[in-house]
C-alpha cells in the first residue's frame, strides 16, 4: 500500500482552479496501513451536548462547538461556546450544524444544504443557500477558513447514504457496492462576498470527501471518508499522502510537516509522518472514542480539541 502513497512536497502555491485535469494513480486499498501506537490520555473531557461535530477557536480564544442534537428535528441544532468546563448555547436555529471555522471576524458553519455566518453576538445569516451552489449539494460537511479570512472551503460529501451495508458498516473496498458508489463529492470555495466557486470537482478517487483544511493559500488537504485517503491539492496538482485510514474526518498539519487525521468510523486519531516514498510512520495518538469527529488543533499550545459525536463530549489532548 505504501508504494502508492506520495510524499508531501515543497514548492510555491498556485491558485486553485475549477479544472483538476490530472488523474491520480489508483491506490492499493485492500488493507489498512501499519501503525505504531503512542496513545495520549486526555487531560480533560468536557460534556457538550447531543451529537457534537466540529470545534474551532473564535473571539478571545474561546472554543465554539457545533452540536446537532436530535437527528430528525429541524431547527434544534446549536453552536455552543465553552466557558471552562461548561458548554453554553451561543447561536440557535440550525438543522444539522457540521463544520465550523473562524475567519477572524465571523464564525462560518455548514448545515447540510447551506452555509451560515455568525457574528460575535450569535446573530445568524445565510451565507450560501442550497440554490446558490452550481450543483445541488448532497451533504455539506467540513469547513476550512482560507488564510486571510475572505472565504471558506466546504466539502459536499456526495453519496454518503450509499457507503454502508444493512448493518451500517462501510462496504468492503473490493465489493461490488464499493465499486458502484457514485463519485459525486465536491469541494467549494465560498467567499464572504457570497461568490461560490467549484474548486474540486467530482472524481472517482474521491467519492466522499469529508475533512478539509487550507494550510496555505492555494493549497488544500482533503480527507476522503470511504477509502480513508488524504489528498494534497495545489491547483491542478494532486498528491496522495496516505490511504487506508477509513472513516477519515478531520485533517490538519501540525506545523512540523506531519498530518493529524481523525476517524469518525474507527474512533481514532493518527499522526502521519511523511517520507520520500510514503509515510515513514503512522502512529495512533488517540483511540477508544465512539466517533472521533472534526477536531481543532491549536499548534501554538500543542493541544488537540476532539469532539466525540456519539459520546457528546470534547476531549482535550496535549501533543508532544
Amino acid at each position: 500500500m505504501h508504494k502508492a502513497v506520495a510524499r508531501l512536497f515543497s514548492g510555491s502555491c498556485v491558485p486553485l482552479t475549477l479544472a483538476l485535469a490530472l488523474s491520480l494513480p489508483t491506490a492499493a486499498l485492500a488493507e489498512p496501513p501499519a501503525e505504531d501506537s503512542k496513545v495520549i490520555t486526555p487531560k480533560q473531557v468536557i460534556p457538550v451536548g447531543t451529537r457534537p461535530e466540529s470545534i474551532t477557536k473564535g473571539w478571545g480564544g474561546k472554543l465554539y462547538v457545533t452540536v446537532m442534537n436530535a437527528a430528525d428535528v429541524a431547527g434544534d441544532g446549536v453552536i455552543k461556546v465553552l466557558d471552562g468546563d461548561l458548554a453554553k448555547d451561543f447561536a440557535k436555529g440550525f438543522d444539522e450544524p457540521k463544520g465550523i471555522c473562524f475567519t477572524g471576524k465571523l464564525l462560518i458553519a455548514s448545515d447540510v444544504k447551506r452555509v451560515w455566518s455568525i457574528d460575535e453576538k450569535g446573530a445568524t445569516t445565510v451565507l450560501a443557500a442550497e440554490t446558490d451552489f452550481p450543483h445541488p449539494p448532497s451533504f455539506l460537511n467540513d469547513i476550512a477558513c482560507e488564510p486571510g479570512g475572505k472565504a471558506i472551503y466546504v466539502t459536499d460529501m456526495g453519496a454518503n447514504t450509499k457507503m454502508r451495508d444493512p448493518n451500517k458498516k462501510l462496504w468492503p473496498l473490493d465489493s461490488a457496492e464499493a465499486k458502484a458508489l457514485p463519485a459525486i463529492g465536491r469541494v467549494y470555495r465560498v467567499g464572504l462576498d457570497k461568490k461560490i466557486e467549484l474548486v474540486v470537482d467530482a472524481r472517482s478517487e474521491m467519492p466522499c470527501p469529508n475533512g478539509v483544511s487550507a494550510p496555505a493559500k492555494g493549497r488544500l488537504l482533503i480527507a476522503e471518508f470511504f477509502t480513508g485517503t488524504v489528498f494534497d491539492v495545489r491547483g491542478k496538482t494532486w498528491k496522495t499522502l496516505v490511504t487506508g485510514l477509513r472513516g477519515a474526518d478531520g485533517v490538519e498539519e501540525d506545523g512540523k510537516g506531519n498530518l493529524i487525521v481523525s476517524s469518525w468510523e474507527q474512533g481514532k486519531v493518527w499522526r502521519v509522518r511523511p517520507g520520500k516514498d510514503g509515510p515513514k510512520q503512522i502512529t495512533v495518538i488517540a483511540e477508544g472514542y465512539q466517533s472521533a469527529a472534526d477536531f481543532y488543533l491549536d499548534r501554538k499550545a500543542k493541544t488537540l480539541f476532539l469532539p466525540d459525536m456519539k459520546a457528546g463530549t470534547v476531549s482535550v489532548l496535549s501533543l508532544d
